[in-house]
């Protein structure tokens, strides 16, 4: 079963813990934060990607209609608010759901239902590289996007999500790295850690703590270290 990993940007303790509450009794949902203000929300959303947003609309320093307006890259938004009069202009920035206070469990499962489908109907499946070939592709930012094997430094793990890490540029897709890493030629990449895949090619320096890739030093796991060697080949 596919899990989705949610947020709940919402300035009241008690509806916040309502939210909290629905989505534990969702088995695919995964509550991976909880803010009280939308430019909290705004930071973790720069770092780690997420699924389904439920925002309040009424929100301190900066509203959470605003706050939709300035993502370039939005997650499945689910609105929460006690006032209808917003409804229109949400769906207007292409929300999944406008759940009025205060809801059911059941009109809250619909919502996640609704978002589910959003998500689903943007979501590229990736492309798998034929033998021989040195690009593969990836879906970043509901787009099939060129990644050339050449181009890449390393390769981060979060959860569902990967950080592919090149000179030029960081992108993120929602691939599990333990299948982006069947994709990747084994001459030129090697896991080094659960939560990190490097392009051996790349590595500047190593010992048997770490390696470093332009300046950024990247942990080997206890369970890798039996590869070290092969850095001396790569």
């Amino acid at each position: 079963m596919q899990r989705y990993k949610c947020i709940i940007v919402e300035d009241e303790p008690l509806a916040t813990g309502i939210l909290k509450s629905y989505i534990q009794r969702v088995p695919h949902l995964e509550l991976d934060g909880e803010f009280r203000d939308a430019i909290s929300a705004g930071s973790h959303l720069q770092e780690l990607a997420t699924d389904i947003l439920f925002l309040d609309i009424h929100l301190p320093e900066l509203k959470g209609l605003d706050f939709l307006r300035t993502l370039t890259k939005s997650p499945a938004v689910v609105l929460t608010t006690a006032y209808h009069q917003y409804a229109v202009e949400g769906f207007e920035l292409s929300v999944s759901d406008y759940l009025l206070k205060p809801y059911s469990f059941d009109r809250f499962l619909l919502a996640v239902n609704k978002a589910i489908k959003q998500i689903q109907a943007n979501q590229v499946p990736v492309i798998s590289p034929v033998p021989g070939d040195n690009f593969l592709y990836l879906t970043i930012e509901r787009r099939k996007v060129k990644i050339i094997f050449d181009d890449i430094d390393y390769i981060e793990s979060s959860r569902e999500y990967v950080k592919i890490f090149t000179e030029k540029a960081m992108h993120i897709s929602k691939v599990r790295t333990s299948e982006l890493e069947k994709m990747l030629p084994v001459e030129k990449f090697r896991r080094i850690h659960r939560s990190f895949i490097v392009a051996t090619g790349k590595i500047d320096s190593y010992n048997k703590e770490f390696v470093e890739v332009r300046g950024k030093k990247i942990p080997i796991g206890g369970g890798f270290k039996k590869d070290i060697a092969f850095f001396k080949k790569g």
